[in-house]
């Protein structure tokens, strides 16, 4: 991972096509500017984490009511 202290109005060049732009420092918050083809995806990644985990949340929320049905048909099953 490269490190860089930049200050604001600093650039950073990714490539040949993607530039980062330090717009604003304040006390705890930077504020970037990013230009990028449109081809090229620029996410911020605690977003795509939150979905990701949210993903993974409702699959197992599918998992519990399944095994909820398939308990419920084998007690039913029992008392047939």
């Amino acid at each position: 991972m490269l490190v860089l202290s930049r200050k604001e109005g600093d650039q950073i060049l990714i490539g040949d096509d993607i530039i980062i732009k330090v717009i604003s420092v304040e006390k705890d918050c930077v504020k970037l500017g990013i230009e990028a083809p449109k081809n090229i995806k620029v996410l911020r990644y605690e977003l795509l984490q939150e979905v990701k985990n949210e993903n993974v949340e409702a699959l197992q929320g599918r998992k519990r009511l399944s095994k909820i049905k398939d308990l419920k048909e084998i007690l039913s099953d029992e008392q047939v």
